[in-house]
């Protein structure tokens, strides 16, 4: 489909990435790694032009997705490289950004994320928040996202487990962090394990 593009990681795309998701220390070869340009609809019907980072393994996946809720008319508000803010995560999601690849490492431990490898993509994580309990205190984040916890509600961007988006990441076997676990949540979050 038109605006909807697959390439390697140019030497131009690698400058916007580089020290910011492409950290000094990432351990992915670029070559694992690829570019995608996509298309999708905002809450307003708007088409808007999108970029995303993402693993090899996944790219042609991901882009059929894309290609599958731009058709549907699905909303996304924001599909940007995480480099526009400096790859910090609080700040993409708290502007309800979806983005895959960032190095980085699982909140509150030592590994790597699967979103450091690419792995995972995020969907309008403002209005599907990652939520957990550390030490007696619960976490939500981004920061910003305390109104769309309970998932009775109905508010715009949300992710159900039925909803279009869920489904078409299920038929290409990723996994749901909103039915994963049992100690945490994370209705933003679409990953495939290795």
């Amino acid at each position: 489909m038109d605006g909807f593009y697959i390439s390697d990681i140019s030497d131009k795309i690698f400058s916007r990435i580089a020290g910011k998701s492409y950290k000094v220390n990432c351990t992915v070869p670029l070559s694992d790694l690829r570019y995608l340009e996509l298309l999708h609809k905002n809450l307003s019907g708007e088409t808007l032009r999108g970029e995303m980072i993402c693993n090899v393994r996944i790219a042609e996946d991901v882009l059929e997705i894309f290609e599958k809720l731009f058709a549907a008319g699905y909303p996304i508000e924001k599909v940007r490289l995480i480099d526009e803010y400096n790859a910090d995560d609080e700040l993409s999601m708290r502007d309800n950004n979806s983005s895959s690849f960032n190095f980085r490492f699982v909140s509150f431990t030592d590994r790597v994320s699967l979103h450091g490898y690419g792995l995972a993509v995020d969907i309008n994580p403002l209005y599907n928040p990652y939520i957990k309990t550390v030490d007696g205190k619960k976490i939500i984040a981004p920061d910003n996202s305390a109104d769309y916890e309970d998932r009775n509600k109905n508010f715009p961007y949300k992710i159900t487990a039925n909803d279009l988006c869920c489904r078409l990441f299920r038929e290409k076997n990723f996994l749901w962090g909103g039915d994963c676990w049992d100690d945490e949540k994370d209705y933003q979050h679409f990953f495939i394990t290795d």
